[in-house]
């Protein structure tokens, strides 16, 4: 599994320039109009998107075929993806809030007070536990349709588990549930354990499509 996780980052290392590039600008964007925290998701969910590019990779290099001689399962294949999802947006988060805190800091939009720390903090969480919810489901369509079908079905992969939980935050104000502040932190709290359930069910999903391929 190291092997297969390593193989991804080292492959993904040669887009790194224009990732940074994509980064600075949202920077510019984000951050001078005051709009920190959707500077923290944008990097945590375009880091997210990066698990896609390294299907590509493997299909320019014709990878599934020779690992399938070597003794890695089909099952490790489609784990090492999720693991390296997970990886990507955990640096994305991480990077966002570096940037982030840096520049409130610079522009002295933060005092950094535990209030602004804890805020912080709920946001990277948030920003983490979003990028791989999208992610994760992008995986599953990038097994079924292919890598460059899968790309433009990235859209999907955003809107689906949005409409998800609106529809639920819809269900819960009809019922009358009341979103306190601590309501909201506990839910975020609670987050990362939805979040693991929903990316077993996309490997589960995964590997059964993956399964039944031939090479």
């Amino acid at each position: 599994m190291k092997s297969l996780i390593l193989k991804d980052l080292y492959n993904i290392g040669h887009n790194i320039k224009s990732m940074l590039f994509m980064f600075a600008v949202f920077a510019c964007i984000f951050i001078f109009s005051s709009n920190i925290e959707g500077y923290i998701f944008s990097c945590a969910i375009l880091c997210s998107m990066m698990v896609v590019t390294t299907f590509a990779f493997d299909d320019n290099s014709k990878w599934v075929r020779h690992a399938l001689i070597m003794p890695v399962s089909k099952k490790d294949l489609v784990a090492g993806k999720f693991f390296i999802l997970a990886i990507f947006c955990g640096a994305g988060s991480l990077l966002g809030l570096t940037v982030a805190s840096v520049s409130g800091l610079i522009m002295k939009k933060f005092t950094f007070g535990p209030a602004d720390i804890s805020s912080l903090l709920i946001l990277t969480l948030a920003a983490f536990v979003a990028a791989l919810i999208f992610g994760s489901l992008s995986i599953p369509l990038v097994f079924k349709f292919g890598t460059e079908k899968g790309r433009m079905l990235l859209l999907i992969s955003f809107m689906i588990p949005a409409a998800i939980c609106f529809g639920i935050y819809q269900l819960l104000v009809f019922l009358g549930v009341v979103f306190t502040d601590r309501l909201v932190f506990m839910l975020l709290c609670f987050s990362p354990f939805i979040a693991l359930a929903w990316c077993y069910v996309m490997y589960r999903i995964s590997y059964g499509i993956f399964a039944k391929q031939e090479y």
